[in-house]
């Protein structure tokens, strides 16, 4: 008996567009609920009165802010060399020294760097920033380092530095002979 109430009471929503609902009980005491009187036993049908279900309208939809795709910002890539210092100048001896950048920010994993000695590469683009040179002819030289991208293409490069090497020549003579 509690199922067929229950049952009922699940149905009764779809039931709110009839007009009345019905409530018959049988012999047997089983309770149907109709849309329509029962034509068998007049006197055992009672019309019930259904309160209408209580709806709401649904909320207009948010609209989204429009918003218009931005490019992606370029973030200025800095290369600096911090070692040596312009104007240093190396004196007597076989012409070793080393070089050193800073990057801001912090290169990608697929970024390499290139340093130019007086235009031309010194040896193979590396992910370090420090450099070892060795057997630096004498005179004037200008270092520059270049940010190289995955592809191969030179996306910043630093603002060049001067060195002076100073190295004996065999060309002049001992002069305390």
């Amino acid at each position: 008996m509690f199922g067929i109430l229950l049952l009922v009471l699940l149905l009764t929503p779809l039931c709110s567009a009839a007009e009345s609902i019905y409530r018959t009980t049988d012999a047997e005491g089983n309770v149907v609920f109709t849309d329509a009187p029962s034509a068998s036993d007049a006197k055992s049908t009672e019309r019930l009165e259904i309160q209408p279900i209580n709806t709401v309208a649904p909320p207009s939809p948010l609209t989204a802010p429009i918003t218009t795709p931005r490019e992606p910002e370029e973030t200025a890539i800095s290369v600096t060399i911090t070692s040596p210092e312009d104007e240093t100048s190396f004196p007597m001896g076989p012409g070793n020294f080393s070089a050193a950048v800073r990057v801001e920010p912090q290169m990608s994993p697929r970024a390499n760097l290139q340093l130019f000695v007086d235009g031309a590469p010194w040896g193979a683009p590396q992910r370090s920033a420090n450099w070892r040179l060795t057997n630096v002819f004498r005179g004037a030289h200008d270092l520059t380092v270049g940010l190289i991208d995955g592809s191969g293409k030179t996306v910043a490069m630093s603002e060049p530095i001067r060195v002076y090497v100073h190295r004996p020549s065999v060309n002049f003579k001992n002069r305390a002979n």
